[in-house]
Order: C-alpha cells, then structure tokens, then sequence
C-alpha cells in the first residue's frame, strides 16, 4: 500500500502553490502532501475515533457493499456514504466492485502523514 501525505496549509497558500506550480515557477517536490487541508479542525473530523474504528474495519473484514459495512457498525447506508465520499476526496479510501452492482469500500493507503509548515519562520535557539 501507500503512505498518504496530507498537508496543512491556508487554502489561498494551497491555491497560490499550485499556480506556481502549473506556471511552471515551482516544482512539485517527491514527499509534498498530494492533500491539502486549511486546518487541523477539519482533519480531525474526518480521522475521529469514529471513523478509525471504520477504516479498520473496513482493512480487516473487506465488507462487500456498503449494505454489510452498514449491518457492521451499525449506521446509516446514507451515512457511510457521505463519511467514505469525504474520505475517498481525501484519498483514504476507493470504492471498487462489490457483489453485483454494489460498491466495496477499500483502503487506499495503510499510513497517514500529517506535514505542518514551521511554526515560525525564524527559529532562534532557546
């Protein structure tokens, strides 16, 4: 599997990163985030205790619809669809073929790498 890389920037840095880069003043570096996200708040909700239980579960028991993951844990279908859309945007999980016209939830990395710019530009010694 993969680690997945998300970063933590301002969503006008993010945007202003990825001008450069299609200008071609700026190169994408090999281990830069691939996800961009404005703040640790809104990551949080989607990695919450909740939703780790989920990804764990759906690591080891592979459930082969969203039915059965649903009969798993216990919520909503609609839920689950929403909370493993929001994770697929991410890129944690990928929904593939399941039995017949269904759809599987499927990892899509098994580590996640949180990258936070410096806290200061200046770093003095203490």
């Amino acid at each position: 599997m993969t680690t997945l890389r998300i970063g933590v920037r301002t969503h006008e840095e993010a945007k202003a990163r990825l001008l450069a880069i299609a200008r071609g003043q700026a190169r994408r570096e090999p281990n830069e985030p691939t996800i961009w996200v404005a703040s640790l708040a809104s990551l949080a909700q989607v990695l919450s205790q909740e939703n780790l239980t989920l990804l764990r579960l759906i690591a080891e028991r592979k459930p082969s619809s969203l039915t059965e993951l649903a009969d798993m844990t216990g919520r909503a279908v609609s839920n689950l669809s929403r909370t493993l859309a929001t994770m697929e945007r991410y890129g944690m999980v990928k929904m593939v073929e399941g039995d017949g016209r269904a759809k599987a939830p499927r990892l899509a990395c098994d580590h996640v790498e949180i990258v936070m710019p410096p806290l200061a530009n200046d770093m003095e010694a203490a």
